[in-house]
């Protein structure tokens, strides 16, 4: 049986969060950290190696853009740290220079691996490494609102003490501040749900700064995060076609088209399988053009 390989590059909190993940459920054969400070990538191998008694055969190392041969996802989370009350898009200029170091460095080593973006903002950081990778689009894919949705569906749970597993809501769009909420969609075993205005405002609110609230808090997320990429990692490698809330390019999509947005989309082994064809309204389909102009309007100032 083939190996399963995974590269994470970018040792910050996000990129060691989601390794030791990986490994905690034991998603992978071979995983390799790159880090501009390879002192701190060989830091975090050896620290998650001296736990290997405890865990199983997994191999870990530090290492270069050559060790990315091989690896069925190369996970980027490198990027310049969110500062407290920074919206995702003040990043942009900080993190495309070193994006566009990142992906030349993995090319010459790696064409059929899928890219797993996380560096935010992550929508625009997936476009710009689908446009520099040439890649098919099904291969390059953004975290999305795959998080947002489980915060979402978190706080929904909470209004109605109901186990947020049984919650089936999504949040759509950029992930940042014009996300929008599918209400439309959103219910329990099939019921809509019984939640005023207020509740529903309160509800999205949260969602919606929630990663304001956790990094004026404690400097970062990382925790969810690192379980929502492991949970698109599982979808790839066990090949699922499970319906997650990744960022991909979209092509007429509800009339939006050559941006990347957070969608429900199939994944499986060849990454996106199928972007769903899902009913919304018409209020929700002005606010995704609108999430959509707002990120076109940002890529166009960076000469892709």
């Amino acid at each position: 049986m083939k190996k399963s390989k995974i590269v994470i590059i970018g040792t910050g909190a996000v990129g060691s969060t989601t390794a030791y993940t990986l490994l905690l459920r034991n998603r992978v054969d071979e995983l390799v950290l790159i880090d501009a400070n390879h002192n701190k990538a060989a830091g975090d191998a050896l620290d998650m190696n001296h736990g290997m008694p405890f865990l199983g055969q997994a191999s870990v190392w530090a290492g270069t853009y050559e060790d990315c041969a091989g690896a069925d996802i190369i996970i980027i989370t490198a990027g310049a740290a969110q500062k407290p009350g920074e919206p995702r898009t003040e990043l942009l200029k900080r993190n495309v220079a070193i994006f566009d170091s990142i992906i030349e460095q993995v090319l010459p080593y790696n064409g059929d691996a899928i890219l797993l973006i996380a560096s935010n903002p992550v929508d625009i950081m997936s476009y710009m490494a689908y446009k520099k990778a040439g890649l098919p689009i099904h291969r390059v894919i953004g975290s999305g609102t795959l998080l947002d949705s489980a915060r979402f569906r978190y706080l929904i749970g909470q209004k109605l003490d109901i186990d947020p597993r049984s919650v089936h809501a999504h949040i759509v769009g950029e992930h940042g501040d014009s996300e929008l909420p599918l209400w439309s969609l959103a219910n329990i075993a099939g019921s809509k749900l019984t939640l005023s205005e207020e509740d529903r405002e309160d509800v999205f609110v949260n969602t919606r700064d929630a990663a304001y609230q956790i990094i004026e808090a404690k400097g970062a997320t990382y925790y969810a995060i690192a379980l929502a990429l492991d949970r698109i990692c599982t979808a790839i490698l066990s090949d699922e076609g499970a319906v997650l809330n990744v960022s991909t390019l979209l092509n007429d999509y509800h009339g939006v088209s050559d941006v990347y947005l957070g969608v429900p989309c199939i994944v499986d082994r060849s990454g996106v399988r199928q972007v769903m064809d899902i009913t919304i309204t018409e209020q929700e389909r002005e606010l995704l053009h609108k999430s959509a102009d707002k990120l076109k309007g940002l890529i166009s100032t960076l000469q892709i």
